[in-house]
């Protein structure tokens, strides 16, 4: 079994933008590029090997990167490289979800049983349920992370949804369908993908890269077919809590994370996403309406903090106010993905580096720097606890 450090920090664990004050002043109506590359800079003095961000408002855009890409070449980073962005890939199943909602074709209120007979024991759970994380199925995470050997065999291991599901229903029920708070759950959006399979006639991954991805505009969004990162790429570095030397986890069979959590992207891209996906181009009004309907969510068992989520899609409160996104991580690799609430500002950044001893300060100048991108301010901390603010950073596993 994981241990409770990593089912506190890793297993559905979100980053919490909490206990940060705007600075004294905002800044003006053009982007404070100076402002953005030093905030961006302070990321890899704190620890962490590298970062790349890029914020969109308008027609204004700016993107930036710090530190290194490769530790052992002293490779630096570039602001284009491709990053695997783990939960974010959530939004983009649920973006799907509901254009087959908005098309008739799936019911948010109805059992999932009406669509995928047997594969779920409790009838009880509906679409939506799985959407917003209240159906309370077992996250498989808890399963498939169990020590620091069990990195290398996921690194390998091809694995079937099927076998995902299965995980995550012998991992054990967390309260009853339609509960609240839920409890964010992985093994969701495993099903979401079959649900899509089914009632698209198509895999998941085509209609999402046909409907969601390129209806978007997005070039460098794909759902990996090799375990190998196109070039540009950065390393994805994690030592496990220390358990060994940091090791380069970027070459990896992401079949682990599926719908749930496999997609490759840029930072520019994540941004044209959420841009079209909150100006109403990817689904309508009514959709984003219940897709902004949230709900209070657990990140796992165990653990009292909640957030807002709504149908694939998280609300932030920060300095400038409610701001609508999603974060996520995979072994080495951590993204944030924020937007305003009209769609006409939006920041994105990945870091390289999690689950690593002495790497606190550059995740806290990581929130620093991306809650500035979105609001144009510096933001200062005022807790001290980045365990708090940035669970996903520490953990390995996707979110």
């Amino acid at each position: 079994m994981a241990s409770k450090k990593i089912a506190a920090l890793g297993l559905g664990a979100l980053l919490v933008v909490a206990g940060l004050a705007p600075a004294a002043h905002a800044a003006g109506p053009d982007l404070d590029r100076r402002e953005l590359q030093r905030t961006l800079d302070e990321v890899p003095k704190g620890g962490v090997a590298g970062a790349y961000s890029a914020v969109q408002d308008g027609w204004q855009r700016w993107r930036g990167a710090a530190g290194l890409a490769d530790l052992e070449a002293g490779r630096p980073t570039r602001p284009a490289m491709y990053h695997r962005i783990g939960s974010i890939t959530k939004t983009f199943v649920a973006t799907a979800v509901l254009q087959q909602a908005e098309r008739g074709k799936v019911e948010l209120d109805a059992p999932v049983e009406q669509y995928l007979p047997g594969l779920l024991p409790d009838r009880r759970i509906t679409v939506r349920m799985l959407l917003n994380h209240t159906n309370h199925v077992g996250d498989y995470d808890t399963a498939l992370i169990t020590g620091p050997d069990s990195l290398e065999e996921m690194r390998v291991r091809q694995y079937t949804d099927e076998e995902l599901v299965r995980l995550g229903l012998g991992v054990g029920p967390s309260g009853e369908p339609g509960q609240t708070p839920g409890s964010y759950s992985n093994t969701n959006y495993i099903v979401l993908g079959m649900l899509l399979d089914k009632v698209t006639a198509m895999p998941a991954e085509r209609y999402i890269t046909r409907h969601v991805i390129q209806r978007a505009g997005l070039s460098d969004t794909f759902f990996p077919r090799t375990p190998n990162l196109p070039r540009p790429h950065s390393k994805a570095y994690t030592s496990f809590f220390g358990s060994f030397p940091l090791r380069d986890f970027s070459t990896f069979n992401m079949s682990w994370g599926g719908t749930a959590g496999a997609l490759v992207s840029t930072t520019e891209d994540l941004n044209r996403f959420f841009r079209a996906l909150l100006t109403g181009r990817l689904i309508g009004q009514a959709q984003l309406a219940e897709m902004r309907t949230t709900v209070p969510i657990t990140p796992g068992p165990g653990v009292p903090d909640t957030f807002a989520y709504g149908l694939g899609l998280i609300a932030y409160d920060t300095p400038c106010g409610k701001v609508w996104g999603h974060d996520g991580g995979v072994i080495g690799m951590a993204t944030l993905s924020f937007s305003t609430a009209d769609g006409a500002r939006q920041a994105s950044s990945g870091i390289n580096t999690t689950w690593h001893p002495g790497i606190e300060a550059g995740q806290q100048a990581w929130v620093v720097h991306t809650v500035g991108a979105i609001c144009g301010t510096t933001p200062q901390a005022k807790a001290a606890d980045t365990t708090g603010l940035l669970l996903e950073a520490n953990a390995p596993v996707k979110r």
